[in-house]
């Protein structure tokens, strides 16, 4: 272990200082990190962390990566998370910069994020960026950064509530996505609700229930989420109750290689009377006071998509807190349209 955790401080040194040696360290390191315990990789975070906080992108984004493969094999994301979204954010911002710079330069695309930085790309973009040679080196760092990012949003609740002005980030990040697919995975993540509380009516009985939700990438899992907790369940609505199998392949399980296909049992709708459509995600439910409301409407057709969730690293839950009967909610209702037809 001794060994091990020198190996980590001596990597991450070389990282910071720039030092030609962590060419042949990184690579010793992610070797060695294969066989080793959760528990020691866990106590290697605290000191991966700052050097991804302090190491130029290039080469600190070789540090995320492995984080975020230590995260995968279940160390856990304390001390790395927060400077692996900060330096996505970074190079997020810087990279917006550079394809607006290329594209002044050279009115077409900027190169593949997958690319390898040169002289070339510097004399490019020079003559429109303030710091030509940064910008291109967190272009092509940019992927490694969002690859991580993905796994620390995936796993950590934590990191997910802390992010304050998360449209604004997510609309950055998603700026990017034609460039690079895994940005779009994390300005996704970035708009993911923890701890957020819904009202959920149901417009033929006039009940209602107050459900709290985390870790839910679309409205596909919150349909099943919904129903795994009111289908035929005490204080729900009458029905045929989801099987606990299906609700796990929307919560924490993988699904099967045959690959399922659920039902779903509403038309959800918006407190505007607009549907809330299956690909979008609960952040895009408008609030009334405060409250995101949720109608359950009889559906149109029969739905049905295959089972799984958007991310898969990322647990879903959906928790009924309180149920409300017709005569709570009647200072509710006037506030709720009928359900439009969608353009």
């Amino acid at each position: 272990m001794r060994e091990f955790l020198q190996l980590v401080d001596a990597t991450v040194r070389a990282a910071v200082a720039e030092d030609q040696a962590f060419s042949d360290l990184m690579p010793r390191l992610m070797h060695a990190s294969q066989n080793v315990p959760p528990t020691v990789l866990t106590m290697a975070m605290t000191s991966m962390g700052e050097g991804i906080a302090a190491a130029p992108p290039n080469l600190g984004c070789w540090l995320a990566i492995i984080a975020g493969a230590w995260a995968e094999q279940g160390a856990t994301t304390f001390g790395v998370e927060e400077p692996v979204l900060a330096r996505t954010l970074e190079v997020a911002r810087s990279g917006v910069g550079f394809a607006d710079a290329w594209r002044a330069a050279t009115g077409g695309p900027p190169p593949d994020p997958a690319g390898q930085p040169s002289q070339q790309v510097v004399d490019t973009v020079g003559p429109h960026l303030a710091d030509p040679v940064g910008a291109m080196m967190a272009w092509f760092a940019m992927e490694k950064f969002a690859l991580s990012a993905n796994t620390m949003l995936s796993k950590s609740p934590q990191l997910r509530a802390s992010v304050a002005q998360r449209e604004d980030k997510a609309r950055l990040v998603g700026r990017l996505a034609e460039h690079c697919d895994k940005m779009d995975w994390v300005a996704r993540l970035l708009r993911v609700l923890d701890d957020e509380r819904l009202l959920v009516l149901d417009r033929k009985t006039g009940q209602g229930w107050t459900v709290t939700i985390g870790g839910i990438g679309d409205n596909f899992q919150l349909h099943v989420l919904l129903a795994g907790a009111l289908l035929g369940r005490p204080g729900g609505l009458p029905g045929e109750p989801v099987p606990a199998e299906v609700v796990a392949w929307f919560t924490d399980t993988d699904v099967p290689d045959s690959g399922p296909i659920v039902n779903s049992a509403w038309n959800l709708v918006d407190a505007h009377g607009q549907w809330i459509y299956n690909e979008g995600v609960p952040a895009d439910v408008p609030a009334v006071n405060g409250t995101r409301v949720v109608v359950l409407d009889p559906p149109s057709y029969r739905r049905s998509f295959p089972a799984g969730r958007k991310h898969p690293m990322m647990t879903g839950r959906l928790v009924l807190e309180g149920v409300h009967h017709p005569e709570d909610l009647a200072a509710w209702w006037p506030h709720i349209r009928p359900a439009e037809n969608p353009v």
